[in-house]
């Protein structure tokens, strides 16, 4: 019996614990780096500091939570210049893009 609350003082840990994403290898956080610089550069600058699309600099990201943040890359923005990333991207790299975002893409 007690096993079986164990058990289910687990599950309902779990359940109110965020999943972790996972995190992109090396090489490949080198990768989206490069694909925020060029390809969401050319919408947001070059510097990330706005243009067609808003800033993407820390200053202008605080407030918006990086799950927001996250479902915007994946999804889009419908009826803006905005598209959805997910063809290109998993839930688990728009989650540390937004992440670093959120901090300050390195370069």
């Amino acid at each position: 019996m007690r096993s079986r609350g164990i058990a289910v003082f687990g599950a309902l840990l779990l359940m109110g614990t965020p999943a972790l994403a996972a995190t992109p290898s090396p090489n490949r956080q080198e990768a989206l780096r490069h694909m925020v610089r060029q390809d969401c550069g050319s919408c947001h600058g070059m510097t990330l500091k706005g243009g067609l699309g808003s800033s993407l600099l820390p200053q202008a990201l605080d407030g918006i939570p990086a799950e927001s943040l996250t479902d915007i890359i994946l999804n889009g923005i419908p009826g803006t210049p905005m598209p959805p990333w997910a063809a290109l991207l998993s839930a688990d790299e728009a989650a540390w893009i937004a992440n670093e975002l959120k901090k300050g893409l390195a370069p």
